[in-house]
């Protein structure tokens, strides 16, 4: 009788750790210092690596890892109750080290950059992560509650402030893509050889009809 007593509370405990394990994995707090973490990460590898092409392999590799934040915080209804824009911006700042990655990867492939445009375009990627990622972390106040008092209206400019910063940076890092993208577009059709970079980039001609016929109004 003790010994089943005995495998049934432990047989609890178990279950109260798992329970555990999976609430502190799923806290919204985490998850969003998690994406915080990992693109603070990716840019300390940018700046310490000895070549573009191991940079991105390890930058690559540090956001593979931090997905399931993301994938998980978008499940989240909202980091703070009544703020969605706490969660947005924590997002946002995901989508950008996922422009990065994505785009910079094929860039990377490409023979329409020569290798010190490749890190300039590198830098630019790493100095938008780093000033979004700041952004975000101001928010550590309002995710995970510590002694620091904040009225209301303190806590909300301070939200909105974040949360602007994150739109400017998600639409500069839109166009900083652009911006590279369409030199190597230009430089192939010189060479007639556009083929190569719709294959390398895609061949939605709604996206190449705006890269090339808008990009000179957004520099005015």
């Amino acid at each position: 009788m003790k010994r089943k007593i005995f495998s049934a509370l432990c047989a609890f405990l178990l279950t109260v750790q798992a329970m555990h394990a999976q609430w502190v994995v799923a806290d919204p707090g985490n998850l969003a210092q998690g994406i915080v973490n990992s693109v603070n990460e990716m840019v300390e590898t940018s700046e310490t690596a000895q070549n573009a092409m191991s940079t991105f392999k390890e930058a690559s590799k540090i956001y593979e890892q931090s997905r399931k934040y993301y994938d998980m915080l978008k499940s989240v209804n909202s980091l703070v109750s009544g703020s969605l824009k706490v969660k947005e911006s924590v997002l946002m700042l995901s989508e950008i080290s996922e422009s990065y990655v994505t785009n910079y990867g094929k860039m990377l492939t490409d023979g329409n950059y020569t290798q010190r445009e490749l890190d300039a375009i590198a830098f630019g990627y790493n100095n938008i992560m780093k000033k979004s990622s700041a952004s975000v972390a101001g928010l550590k106040d309002i995710i995970n509650p510590t002694g620091m008092s904040m009225t209301d209206k303190e806590r909300l400019d301070l939200i909105e402030r974040v949360y602007r910063e994150m739109r400017h940076y998600r639409t500069l890092v839109n166009y900083y893509t652009r911006k590279n993208l369409r030199v190597s577009y230009l430089r192939a059709r010189e060479k007639g050889e556009t083929e190569q970079v719709l294959k390398l980039y895609g061949e939605d001609e709604r996206y190449w009809y705006c890269l090339l016929y808008t990009s000179d109004a957004a520099d005015d």
